[in-house]
């Protein structure tokens, strides 16, 4: 006779709370449910019309916004169906920079009709079959649709007339005067070959102060604050990128020095002052003109550095760091010392301008028609463009620049298709007027019986 061993539930494998759910009333119509609630909570923010959602996260940031990508971003949605619903709406902003909401609307109403078919008895992968069936239809319409494309040659013109419905969805009134300055970024950041547009090469800084009319494109990338020393603005120079502190190196340890006369007390720091400047003279005698640094910078190293004439710019963000060894061309160093050739970058611009009462540094390639300029020179692969916005308040910034985040996303999609079709819900009116609804179901029907 067969040992018979009872079946373990699994209670000691999980976190205390877990639930198991099986079967179609307990998992997968639980699972709509839950797609449904946040389709509903989004629903209303559709559109150009939409209206805000009121949003305090976890850390107690206040969010005013009918952007659903903020919205679902920061409801931190922990149901596993609703949150492959998020990924995929995340996906999408990734890859074309619009229609998330429409992608978390048309998942809910797609598993809400699917919820009827369930109860009725329909297996889940025979409605999958007739959802796949009715993708490829849709996708053969949409190939009649298009009324629109983009020319081969890019004017500033037609890429701001392709980018208004995306941006106008998120910040209707002001969408001409974003499209125009996503259009001149892009543009002016444009590669030989457009399917390779990058979206990191167009950045945005936020400004107080101002309207929305003051804002403007810099050629170049820009930062929010001045250089460390006395040095302002250096032309064509080599760039050291340094992520440790430019300072005198502090013992784990505490000492006690005796300090006898006053000869010793002058001569006390004398050996590290020395060793400093050494490491400054060789930084300089390597040709380097400008220290970017992602730490602290001593008071000491900042007096030799001015002394050599090398400008000095503190970046606290590693983000905005790795962009600037980007665009510069250099090598992060977790060291203090002369660069390597391979190691320094090069950099055609660094100066200190004033915006708005700001004064701000921006580092820049030579543009086309100023002197100097090299059209085969490495800066061209990493030429960057930064959109300076200038708003009231710190809400209205960050709604301005999640717009043109969307813009400029759109923008990459456009470089590998041109083709655009009507907007405002035209193309889904055709789709479904155009007998493709009774088609795909008597397909699906066919398919069903058959099985």
């Amino acid at each position: 006779m067969a040992l018979k061993v009872p079946k373990s539930n699994n209670l000691q494998l999980f976190k205390e709370g877990y639930k198991h759910l099986q079967g179609l009333d307990d998992a997968v119509l639980r699972n709509i449910q839950a797609v449904n609630e946040l389709s509903d909570t989004v629903r209303t923010s559709f559109g150009p019309n939409g209206r805000n959602k009121l949003i305090i996260n976890h850390l107690g940031r206040l969010f005013v916004t009918s952007d659903a990508a903020t919205i679902i971003r920061e409801l931190e949605v922990v149901h596993p169906a609703a949150k492959l619903v998020v990924m995929a709406s995340q996906a999408q902003e990734a890859e074309m920079g619009d229609a998330t909401n429409m992608v978390l609307i048309l998942a809910g109403e797609l598993l809400k009709r699917a919820e009827h078919l369930l109860i009725m008895g329909l297996h889940p992968s025979e409605v999958m079959k007739g959802y796949e069936l009715g993708s490829l239809k849709a996708l053969e319409e949409l190939e009649k649709l298009s009324t629109f494309s983009l020319p081969k040659d890019l004017t500033p013109a037609s890429l701001a007339l392709a980018l208004k419905p995306a941006i106008a969805s998120k910040q209707y009134g002001s969408e001409d005067l974003l499209a125009d300055l996503v259009a001149e970024a892009a543009l002016s950041v444009m590669p030989a070959n457009p399917k390779s547009f990058n979206v990191d090469n167009v950045r945005v800084v936020k400004i107080m102060g101002g309207s929305l009319a003051s804002s403007r494109v810099v050629q170049g990338m820009v930062f929010g604050r001045e250089p460390e020393g006395s040095i302002k603005k250096v032309l064509r120079g080599k760039v050291a990128v340094f992520t440790c502190p430019l300072d005198i190196a502090q013992t784990e340890t505490k000492g006690t020095v005796l300090i006898k006369n006053a000869d010793e007390m002058l001569n006390f720091t004398s050996g590290e002052e020395k060793h400093m400047e050494s490491i400054f003279k060789e930084i300089g005698d390597a040709g380097v003109k400008v220290i970017v640094a992602g730490a602290t910078v001593g008071e000491l190293a900042l007096h030799y550095l001015n002394r050599l004439g090398i400008a000095v710019l503190k970046i606290q963000s590693k983000f905005e760091l790795r962009r600037l060894c980007r665009v510069v061309s250099a090598t992060p160093l977790a060291r203090v010392g002369a660069p390597t050739p391979e190691e320094a970058g090069f950099v055609d611009v660094f100066e200190t301008i004033e915006i708005g009462g700001d004064r701000v540094t921006v580092v820049r390639q030579l543009v086309p028609g100023e002197e100097g300029y090299d059209a085969n020179s490495p800066g061209e692969k990493t030429k960057t463009a930064t959109i300076v916005l200038r708003g009231a308040t710190s809400n209205r910034l960050d709604d301005l620049e999640r717009a043109i985040d969307d813009g400029v996303n759109v923008i990459k999609s456009l470089m590998k298709d041109p083709r655009l079709v009507p907007g405002a819900g035209a193309t889904a009116r055709r789709s479904a007027g155009c007998g493709a609804g009774s088609r795909i179901t008597s397909r699906t029907l066919n398919f069903l019986s058959r099985a």
